[in-house]
């Protein structure tokens, strides 16, 4: 028998590909196991305001394939105050949840945290494109959202080479170069500006197209990291130095959007069973992850004090490839 009866499930921070499959493992599992689920709208502004429905098996159907997230997210700064913390676990006791499955970023987590430790059994499911959670080598939504970015950076090369300038592409990650690095990678971009390593030398990305135009390379991709920004402004920079027509390109909120593709459908799946089984094995404080090829789980305090950085052997690969 499960230590749990009921449990609810949310989505909070910035929605990612992946997140309705997880949704759905979450459920389904549960349902198998004879445990109550409450979804749980608009993440944790919408527990604040009990905006909380029943679901079975029939409630997550033929969602899987679809991107966002059928519970809604939402921001919510009630939640952040010590008050709005033990009047969200008043009303889980209220509706009888003894579980909660957040899945969401650094932030949520800390949510979990806070309520796991006003007696809410919580687990976490990485769920952010960033790839920035860093106690697991896996993020749900981050597979697709890198695709969808390198898709639409091969798009621009196109239209970049017919009119030989250069294209500065700006990929989402405040924070994280994850997309931007592995995007750079995988279109064979020039540069690649990253949080984590750009030194804010654009004389050197000037020298270095200027001395790549002369040799008889025609276009030139940069790709450049949320994080640093003002791409627009960079362009005309780069543009009056060189003489080379260069235009930005910002893929904004796009990167978040789109079918999840089938690792985030198979892994946010697996994450969100594995979740239920944590709760039901009456398990509390901890972050589901995927390291080293199999699917474990941290405790959140242990997984919130780690750290995490681009791995600098990727960087190294990507400048030696540059031509």
């Amino acid at each position: 028998m499960s230590k749990v009866q009921t449990i609810g499930v949310l989505t909070s921070g910035g929605d990612a590909p992946g997140m309705n499959a997880a949704i759905r493992g979450v459920v389904r599992t549960a349902c198998k196991l004879g445990i109550k689920v409450k979804g749980i709208k608009r993440g944790y502004a919408g527990l604040l305001n009990e905006e909380i429905v029943d679901m079975d098996s029939m409630s997550v159907s033929d969602i899987i394939h679809r991107g966002g997230t059928i519970l809604y997210t939402a921001r919510c700064m009630e939640f952040m105050t010590e008050e709005g913390q033990k009047k969200a676990a008043e009303i889980c006791h209220k509706h009888g949840i003894e579980g909660l499955v957040v899945i969401g970023g650094d932030g949520s987590f800390r949510g979990a945290q806070k309520l796991a430790n006003l007696g809410i059994n919580t687990v976490g499911i990485p769920g952010t494109i960033d790839l920035d959670i860093s106690c697991t080598e896996y993020t749900i939504g981050f597979d697709t959202a890198v695709n969808t970015a390198m898709e639409a950076i091969d798009k621009v090369r196109d239209t970049s080479s017919s009119h030989e300038r250069c294209s500065i592409i700006e990929v989402m990650g405040r924070g994280a170069g994850y997309i931007a690095l592995w995007s750079a990678i995988a279109s064979g971009a020039e540069a690649v500006l990253l949080p984590e390593r750009y030194d804010y030398n654009e004389q050197a990305i000037i020298d270095s197209l200027i001395e790549k135009h002369r040799s008889g390379k025609t276009h030139h991709i940069i790709i450049n990291a949320e994080g640093i920004g003002h791409s627009t402004s960079m362009a005309k920079r780069i543009e009056q130095a060189t003489g080379i027509e260069t235009r930005a390109t910002i893929l904004g909120h796009m990167q978040r959007g789109g079918s999840p593709s089938c690792k985030d459908r198979v892994y946010a799946s697996i994450m969100g069973s594995k979740a239920v089984s944590l709760l039901a094995e009456g398990k509390s404080k901890r972050i589901v992850a995927y390291k080293n090829g199999d699917y474990v789980d941290f405790d959140i305090d242990e997984a919130l004090a780690m750290t995490k950085d681009i791995p600098e052997e990727q960087y190294q690969i990507f400048l030696s490839l540059v031509r």
